[in-house]
C-alpha cells in the first residue's frame, strides 16, 4: 500500500491540481488515472470518494495494480486535471470510520472481542466475535459519546517493522510491509488504511441502531456524525407528534402508549366476549350428532376459533367441528375432532377449495379461497 498520497498527507485536501497520465474508455464509462490524487479509493469497508475533474463527475474510484482509478462518464482532458473532492460526503465517510474505531476500541478493550467485519453503508456495520447484551451496547454506547466530548487526537502512524513486532494493536488480516495504525490515546490502536477526521470531537454524535445475534457473535448497525442527528431528529419528530396525539408529554410517551394498549386490551376482550355469546346461539342451532358441524363468522383470531370449535364439539356432539373466519382476502380455518384422522383429508380439502394448511390428526388449520356453498358441500363430502 503506498502511503504517501494526497489522501494520506493530508486527509482535508478537498482540491488538488495533477497532470492526466491516462483516461480510456471501458464500455459505458472512462477511467481516468492522474500523477497524484485526494480521492480515496473504496477499501477496507469505506466506500470511494466522489467528486469532479475538471468538472466531470468522478461516481467512483478503485484501486488496481497500485493505481488510484477514476471512474467518470464523460472523459476527463488533460493535460492538467484540477480535482475537487465531494467534501461533504468525504467529512461523513471519515465520521463514520472513526466512530467505528472508537466504539470496537472500546469493545475489544473492554471484552476483548474482535471487529471481525466493517461496511459503511446506509448505515456502519460492525461485526464482532463475542456477544453483546443490550445493556452493555448501551454503556459501550455512552462511553463512546464521552471519546467524542473529550476531543481526542486521531493520529496516523508508521512504525518500523521491529516497533511493529512488540505493538498491540487491532488488525483483521494478516500484514504485510508498511503499515498504517491509527491510535487513538487510551481508546483504540488498529491498523487501517481508510480516512479519518483528526480529532474525535469532530465525529459529533455516536448512535448505536442495533444490537443482533450474527454467528457466534452479534452485528451492531451504527450511525455518527450528521448521520446521527438525523436519526435523532427523526426520531424526536416522530416522538412529538405521538405525544400530541396522545396528550402526553415527550418524556411519557412510552407510558402513555401503554396505558392506551392495555385499554384497547380490556376492549378487544369485551368485544370478543359479545361476539362469542351471539356465536353461541347460532352454535345451539346446529343439529346434534353430525359428522361435521360448520360455523362461519367473520375475522376470528385462532384462539377464538379453537373455543368455538371445542363448543361444538362438547354442545352438539359432533363428530368434527369446522370453524371457517371469512377476512377480506380468503378465509381462514380450524378443523377439530377426536375421532377423524384430519390428517387424511387435509391435503384433499386444500386441493379442492385452493387452500393451504395441515396440522395434527386432532387438529388442522389453514387458508381457503372459496365460497361458503362450496366450503360446506366440500366438507359434507370429504366427512360423509
Amino acid at each position: 500500500m503506498n502511503f504517501d498520497t494526497l489522501y494520506y498527507q493530508n486527509q482535508y485536501t478537498k482540491e488538488f491540481d495533477a497532470d492526466l497520465i491516462s483516461c480510456e474508455q471501458k464500455e459505458d464509462h472512462y477511467e481516468t488515472i492522474l500523477s497524484q490524487t485526494a480521492f480515496y479509493p473504496e477499501g477496507g469497508g469505506q466506500p470511494a470518494d466522489h467528486g469532479t475533474l475538471n468538472g466531470v463527475e468522478v461516481y467512483d474510484v478503485q484501486l488496481e495494480d497500485g493505481k488510484e482509478v477514476h471512474y467518470t462518464k464523460e472523459p476527463v482532458e488533460g493535460p492538467s486535471v484540477h480535482g475537487a473532492i465531494d467534501w461533504k460526503r468525504r467529512l461523513d465517510l471519515m465520521q463514520q470510520h472513526t466512530a467505528d474505531h472508537i466504539f470496537a476500541g472500546l469493545v475489544h478493550d473492554q471484552y476483548g472481542y474482535d471487529n471481525v467485519g466493517f461496511q459503511i453503508g446506509d448505515v456502519v456495520r460492525m461485526d464482532f466475535d463475542g456477544k453483546l447484551t443490550d445493556e452493555q451496547v448501551r454503556e459501550l454506547e455512552i462511553e463512546a459519546n464521552k471519546v467524542v466530548w473529550r476531543d481526542e487526537p486521531v493520529e496516523a502512524q508508521y512504525p518500523t517493522p521491529d516497533e511493529l513486532e512488540v505493538m498491540d494493536f487491532r488488525s483483521k488480516k494478516a500484514l504485510k510491509g508498511q503499515v498504517r495504525i491509527m491510535n487513538i490515546p487510551d481508546v483504540d490502536v488498529c491498523a487501517c488504511c481508510g480516512t479519518h477526521v483528526s480529532h474525535t470531537g469532530e465525529v459529533g454524535l455516536i448512535r448505536i441502531l442495533s444490537c443482533t445475534k450474527h454467528k457466534k457473535g452479534v452485528r451492531v448497525l451504527m450511525l455518527a456524525g450528521d448521520r446521527a442527528l438525523n436519526y435523532d431528529l427523526a426520531i424526536s419528530d416522530q416522538n412529538h407528534e405521538v405525544s400530541v396525539l396522545l396528550s402526553a408529554e415527550p418524556q411519557h410517551t412510552a407510558s402513555a402508549v401503554k396505558d392506551l394498549l392495555d385499554q384497547n386490551k380490556k376492549l378487544q376482550a369485551r368485544i370478543d366476549e359479545i361476539k362469542f355469546s351471539e356465536l353461541e346461539k347460532q352454535i345451539e342451532s346446529i343439529p346434534e350428532g353430525q359428522n361435521i358441524s360448520i360455523l362461519f363468522a367473520d375475522n376470528l383470531d385462532r384462539s377464538m376459533m379453537s373455543k368455538l370449535a371445542d363448543e361444538i364439539i362438547d354442545n352438539r356432539h359432533a363428530k368434527a367441528a369446522a370453524i371457517f373466519a371469512k377476512n377480506p382476502k380468503d378465509t381462514a380455518y380450524m378443523i377439530i375432532s377426536s375421532e377423524v384422522n384430519l390428517r387424511d383429508i387435509s391435503k384433499e380439502l386444500n386441493q379442492k377449495l385452493n387452500g393451504r394448511g395441515g396440522g395434527r390428526p386432532d387438529v388442522i388449520q389453514g387458508m381457503v379461497q372459496a365460497d361458503e356453498e362450496t366450503i360446506r358441500q366440500t366438507l359434507e363430502e370429504l366427512f360423509a
